[in-house]
């Protein structure tokens, strides 16, 4: 199990499982247990779902695990997660594996993250972007709402916390929209409901993801994409628009709405786009759902490993 040394000279540790050509796959390969595991299953979310992906890949690839999410929560970068670091974070996994050319899948922020790292090495060999549109992304809302969760840090935790909170289920946070570090609460939640989150990680927790969202202020991602040269796919559920409230800024995160409406242009610029019919943000990133698309997908453009 390799150890790599992140930018800020932090050490991430990195699984590789399979044999095939080479996919970087930013995930937790340790299943969630207990209450954390029991409040990833009220929000819909799989408490193994990285060793699910893992598992469901391994036989055709060689999978590169590293949990670069709970990572960041662990070892904060208040001022130095940018696009520009991230990339030199996965360049630096993919030398600890030996990869000359790998292929990323990254869903959300870590979708976002893949794109960036498109754009700045020519060692990719496939772009996968889950829950994150490749054009007209929500780069200015995304910037207003994790300000939004910053101040309610830096404000401190509300009366409503509960001591079923716990520095365990703050690392183990789960989104629902790209980059926001917010903790969703113990009990099951309504549809939606995001008056009731408490925002319970800590001021440089939450002020990382300010940062990253700062340095794409100006990000143009349509004049990007000729700059990306790799087989790429996007894939979002039909249902991932996320209207948050005033706490939140009162900002609607369009994610479904961005591929959706602009379909045709983003299949003209050489990505293969899938819509999840009735899916959120949530639903969309579940193995149930993840492996049949991307599975036969990778197989097409990069080939397999083969047995026999």
């Amino acid at each position: 199990m390799p150890t790599v040394t992140l930018h800020d000279a932090s050490p991430i540790e990195v699984e590789i499982h399979g044999e095939g050509p080479v996919l970087l796959l930013p995930v937790d390969p340790l299943p969630a247990e207990g209450p954390q595991a029991e409040t990833m299953r009220a929000w819909g979310m799989d408490p193994a779902l990285g060793r699910s992906l893992i598992e469901g890949l391994r036989d055709a690839f060689t999978v590169v695990a590293f949990d670069y999410e709970n990572h960041v929560l662990a070892n904060p970068k208040p001022g130095t997660l940018t696009p520009a670091n991230i990339a030199r974070d996965l360049l630096a996994v993919a030398d600890a594996a030996g990869a000359d050319r790998f292929a990323y899948y990254g869903y959300s922020w870590l979708a976002l993250s893949g794109l960036q790292l498109a754009l700045r090495t020519d060692r990719l060999s496939a772009l996968v972007m889950g829950g994150f549109p490749p054009l007209g992304g929500p780069y200015a809302e995304m910037l207003r709402v994790t300000t939004a969760t910053h101040e309610m840090a830096l404000a401190g935790p509300s009366e409503k916390t509960t001591e079923k909170t716990t520095e365990k289920t703050t690392e183990k946070t789960t989104e629902k929209a790209a980059g926001e570090a917010a903790e969703k609460p113990s009990g099951p939640p309504e549809k939606d409901d995001w008056s009731s989150v408490e925002v319970t990680l800590s001021p440089d927790q939450t002020r990382q993801f300010v940062t990253l969202y700062e340095e794409l202020r100006g990000f143009d991602d349509l004049a990007a994409q000729a700059r990306i040269t790799c087989p790429r796919l996007c894939f979002v559920g039909s249902a991932d628009d996320i209207e948050y409230g005033e706490r939140w800024g009162g900002v609607r995160v369009g994610i479904a709405s961005a591929v959706v409406g602009r379909r045709a242009e983003i299949e003209a610029l050489g990505w293969d786009v899938t819509v999840l019919d009735g899916l959120d943000h949530m639903g969309a990133m579940q193995p149930p759902t993840v492996l049949p698309l991307v599975r036969p997908w990778l197989r097409a453009r990069i080939g397999a490993r083969t047995t026999g």
